[in-house]
């Protein structure tokens, strides 16, 4: 059974779930799930893991993605992109300047309100649930980091700007705070996610090339950027077992055995080690 990270460039118009299921029939393996969900619009970098793998989402979690995103001016749609409904639609200019200038001041830490066009819940539904049906809902907001942003290109009604965020931010809800400081309506009308933490755009590979079988599965050991330790059999036997370790180390530890295969992630417990994922299977 494979074991790993492939590195998918996600088409448009399709959903990460959709994705995932096309690698599960691809590969013939029931385990797989994505890191990171990409809008059914944007494309771009996609983690999608795979057998042993899927244990690893909240360690593959990754603090900082990098986008590519294309505004077009006069238009204002109900999802903050091009797909949703056009709510109202005016000639507006904009100068480069000054484009320029408010695009370089959110290089900081904000607090950024949530799109109502968005899987997060609120009292237990999904907001777009209240969107869809029309129900007023106040939205949360949340504190999110841009590390850093620019203007790539410019012209009469389009523009388009890289930013290197903090999780959680959503680019809907940045152009929307970038067009309402220069005080225009606009929309998103195209993303890319060119970066996922340390996965980026050019080591990903398209569907036709995973059908192609022209592509490869970064091990578990790879993608995880933690100190690893190899150990004997009794050893070994001591962590399937799930048993604590006698050594305290501050930090997580992968250890694997003699033929490099993963067999748990261990994480601090006082003086000892105890399992934080079991990764061995008796397979």
């Amino acid at each position: 059974m494979k074991n790993g990270i492939l590195l998918v460039n996600k088409p448009k118009d399709v959903t990460s779930r959709d994705i995932v299921n096309r690698i599960s029939k691809l590969l013939q393996i029931k385990k797989v799930g994505h890191n990171g969900t990409l809008d059914p619009l944007a494309t771009g970098v996609l983690v999608i893991c795979i057998g042993k793998a899927t244990k690893l989402n909240e360690l593959l979690t990754s603090k900082t993605k990098e986008y590519i995103a294309e505004v077009t001016l006069g238009i204002f749609t109900d999802t903050l992109d091009i797909t949703g409904n056009v709510l109202e639609e005016k000639k507006q200019i904009v100068k480069k300047e000054k484009l320029e200038r408010v695009i370089k001041s959110y290089k900081k830490t904000y607090t950024q309100e949530v799109p109502k066009y968005s899987a997060v819940k609120v009292n237990g539904k999904k907001l777009y649930e209240y969107a869809r049906n029309g129900e007023d809902v106040v939205l949360p907001k949340k504190e999110v980091t841009i590390f850093d942003i620019e203007l790539l290109e410019f012209n009469e009604n389009k523009f388009v700007f890289k930013c290197l965020v903090s999780k959680g931010t959503y680019i809907r809800s940045l152009i929307r705070d970038i067009l309402s400081d220069l005080n225009v309506i606009g929309t998103m009308s195209n993303l890319v996610r060119s970066k996922q933490g340390s996965f980026n755009l050019e080591d990903t590979y398209s569907i036709d090339e995973i059908e192609n079988n022209n592509y490869s599965i970064i091990s578990i050991k790879d993608a995880l950027n933690l100190k690893t330790i190899r150990v004997n059999d009794e050893m070994k036997r001591k962590i399937i077992n799930g048993q604590k370790i006698n050594k305290a180390y501050d930090e997580d530890i992968l250890y694997i055995d003699d033929n490099d295969k993963p067999l748990a992630i261990y994480t601090s417990d006082k003086n000892q080690m105890k399992v934080k994922v079991m990764l061995y299977e008796n397979n």
